[in-house]
């Protein structure tokens, strides 16, 4: 299944796609690769993968340090995309999106990447530093390879990058809930459910929602107002708290936040 089918599909059964984020590598490959199964077993509807980074601009506190701890670990682009394959022959079927900064990938090539991914088993990918208005040779090869795309909107995107954004991307739009940084918080913007329902009426792709999103009473808020609700770092942060049992924190937590 695609990761656009998927958001499509929770829409069609009114509800949200649960989709969790983790960074490969954090704090292992070995790790990694028992949480995707887990998290799929707890039933995700989809995953973001993360690609570790080293100089991050969208990440908060929690997922930086994920990230410094699976560079140290001697992760690479490559090696998220070996976990990947691994899952694949391991029963993992839910979308796969890999969330990465463009430069990783603009080293190994934009067709170099679609390609090693897609045949990985990757469906899609997110390059959070890459703006559509500068993705046109990215998109064209991930359209030619079915490869999904997937772009950024924010609380301050004006109406015609918007219509550019959701143009742009295949897979879904991701809306950013708040400015700022990935984290947790204890409060969801007021009006952002409202927000949420009226733009999910003016995009052509299914919209995911993240940013902020880390309690059962956030996931309520937003459930059935939105195609897909993204949570990282709440699910990071147990992955830092208890590395050695890292599959059973991370599921019961989602089990909790799905309700």
């Amino acid at each position: 299944m695609k990761l656009r089918e998927a958001l499509q599909r929770a829409r069609e059964e009114r509800r949200s796609a649960f989709i969790p984020f983790i960074v490969a590598g954090d704090p292992d490959m070995a790790m990694s690769e028992k949480l995707i199964i887990g998290l799929q077993k707890a039933g995700a509807d989809a995953l973001e993968l993360g690609v570790p980074f080293s100089d991050p601009v969208a990440d908060g506190v929690t997922v930086q340090r994920a990230a410094e701890r699976s560079l140290a670990a001697g992760t690479t682009l490559k090696g998220v995309l070996e976990l990947v394959k691994r899952a694949r022959t391991r029963s993992v079927t839910m979308p796969i999106c890999l969330f990465s900064y463009v430069n990783p990938v603009y080293k190994m090539g934009y067709a170099n990447f679609v390609k090693a991914a897609k045949t990985a088993g990757a469906n899609g990918a997110l390059l959070v530093d890459l703006p559509p208005e500068e993705a046109t040779e990215y998109c064209k090869i991930a359209r030619e390879n079915a490869f999904e795309t997937v772009f950024l909107s924010s609380p301050t995107t004006s109406e015609e990058r918007l219509r550019l954004i959701d143009a742009c991307s295949t897979g879904f739009v991701y809306y950013v809930s708040r400015e700022g940084v990935t984290g947790t918080q204890e409060a969801l913007p007021q009006a952002l459910a409202e927000k949420l329902s009226n733009l999910r009426r003016s995009l052509s792709n299914p919209l995911a929602v993240g940013f902020g999103i880390s309690t059962p009473e956030h996931v309520a808020q937003l459930a059935g107002r939105v195609d897909g609700i993204v949570v990282g770092s709440a699910l990071i942060k147990l992955v830092e708290q208890n590395p050695a049992n890292a599959v059973e924190a991370v599921t019961e937590k989602v089990r909790a936040l799905k309700g």
